[in-house]
């Protein structure tokens, strides 16, 4: 290793401190901040990432990036994850990373009040202005990298992953679910219908267990919290991390699967090899394997019939009411239930990857300029109705439920499903590593499946690539056929 390379590790670690700080601005933004702090924040957060930018690109970083050396099974990856950083910072000029900055945050502001009026052209204006900085930062990556621009942005998610290899993908589920959903529905329809559960649910006793259970999946309160907000999410840092969710009296379940599956994600943070924090080898493979932390979380341990088990006794103790309706037949028929709906975070996990094929396809077009941001309602209504044979009432119900784009993350939704994927191969090659995980998971245990995820991938950093780290961890790059296996096994029998 060289002098070169030390430079440049204090540099990385400076940058990443900023980025901690802009992610407790975002954190308090959503949990905290009063609406009239917005324009302000805006400032703040684009300050920041002119900061970051600047001592990412100064020229001192070329050089010292062109001198270094570096060996090793971990300083080796961080030397290559810092040039590919440079590059894709130094195709960017410093202005349009600040005016990103404030665009994304004056579209978020307003999509809030324009989701709450259900009326997309309240917020469209906004939208254009960050669908116009988007294109403009996707040709310049493109240029740069030597990629398409809708691959350049959905490669600042999850690097190695190209539009032209999803497609085939996407097909592929397109289809199963064309067969698959019709059966699944059939197969529901002959079945006795679930029985509610007895609501209300205060919401102090739903906020005491979903911090109960987060801590049974292992999760530490001396370095999380748990708050409120309009879209649930994990943030902060791998030692103080936040997360959020909403709280409905009448449906236990939003809260509940919410906060289990943020806590896969904080899991992942928290799990992230503590020698290397504050580098880029120290950080998360990416968000198709962020995603998978969560999913594997929240689908495949918590919603299993081992785990129901366990969590139908804790919601009788925390509600009260008869014990039948607790028991796993009943919550399995309501918590895993087939539905064809309107909203993505409600979706179940049959037909959730519908709902980002949609955007897959929509954001790609706004991106190509193949779909004008005016068109985007009608864009939308019309491409559910062929995914899922329905069209959304009203804006609020289809291309104005979710933040990212407000918030500027175009390339972002192919992760969501990708990390689906992802889950089911890891947990059937966990439970082939560990046999014991679904006898632990009938006692609300999770340290076998824990224990298997620090070692296979938490504690890996971003040492791999997305489709190395599941080589890693399961013997094989994705396998989308151990995901449709995994539902077929759920809800085909």
């Amino acid at each position: 290793m060289t002098a070169a390379y030390d430079r440049l590790k204090a540099r990385f670690a400076r940058i990443a401190l900023l980025g901690e700080a802009q992610s407790m601005l975002h954190w308090d933004a959503s949990a905290m901040m009063p609406p009239g702090g917005a324009a302000a924040r805006g400032e703040q957060l684009a300050a920041l990432a002119g900061l970051a930018h600047d001592l990412l690109t100064a020229p001192e970083v070329g050089d010292d990036l062109a001198a270094a050396t570096a060996g090793g099974a971990w300083d080796a990856p961080n030397l290559a994850l810092m040039r590919r950083a440079h590059a894709r910072a130094a195709a960017l000029p410093t202005a349009l990373v600040e005016a990103m900055a404030i665009a994304n945050s004056a579209c978020e502001a307003r999509w809030r009040e324009a989701k709450a009026a259900a009326d997309f052209a309240m917020v469209r204006p906004r939208l254009e202005e960050v669908v116009r900085l988007q294109r403009e930062m996707a040709a310049a990556l493109a240029a740069a990298l030597g990629l398409d621009p809708y691959d350049a942005l959905m490669e600042g998610y999850q690097r190695g992953v190209t539009a032209a290899e999803l497609e085939p993908v996407f097909a592929a589920y397109e289809a199963f679910l064309r067969e698959a959903l019709p059966q699944a529905e059939a197969i529901q329809a002959r079945r006795p219908a679930p029985v509610p559960l007895p609501g209300p649910f205060p919401v102090e006793r739903q906020r005491a267990l979903c911090r109960a259970l987060s801590e049974r999946v292992g999760l530490d309160y001396a370095h999380a919290r748990l708050d409120e907000s309009l879209h649930p999410f994990c943030g902060g840092t791998p030692t103080d991390i936040r997360l959020t969710t909403f709280y409905a009296e009448a449906d236990v379940a939003k809260a509940l699967m919410g906060v289990l599956h943020e806590t896969g994600h904080a899991q992942y943070e928290r799990g992230l090899p503590a020698a290397w924090a504050r580098q880029p080898v120290g950080e998360a493979a990416g968000m198709a394997a962020h995603e998978s932390q969560s999913l594997i979380v929240e689908m495949q341990a918590c919603r299993s019939d081992a785990f129901l088990g366990f969590l139908g006794g804790e919601l009788h103790r925390a509600f009260g009411g008869d014990p039948a309706l607790y028991s796993v037949p009943n919550l399995a028929a309501q918590w895993r239930r087939v539905g064809r709906g309107f909203i993505r975070v409600d979706a179940d996990e049959l037909t959730y990857p519908a709902h980002v094929i949609l955007r897959f396809r929509l954001e790609r077009a706004l991106i190509e300029g193949r779909l004008a941001v005016a068109d985007l309602p009608a864009a939308w209504n019309e491409g559910l109705h062929g995914l899922l044979g329905i069209t959304p009432p009203d804006d609020a119900q289809g291309c104005l439920q979710d933040i990212h784009w407000h918030d500027g993350a175009f390339g972002y939704f192919p992760s969501y499903t990708l990390g689906a994927m992802a889950a089911a191969q890891l947990m059937r090659a966990a439970r082939r590593d560990r046999p014991e995980i679904d006898a632990a998971l009938a006692r609300g245990e999770m340290q076998p499946l824990m224990g298997w995820l620090r070692e296979k991938v938490h504690g890996q950093g971003a040492r791999l690539g997305f489709q190395d780290l599941l080589r890693h961890a399961t013997g094989k790059p994705l396998d989308p056929a151990d995901f449709t296996a995994h539902l077929r096994a759920r809800y085909l029998q």
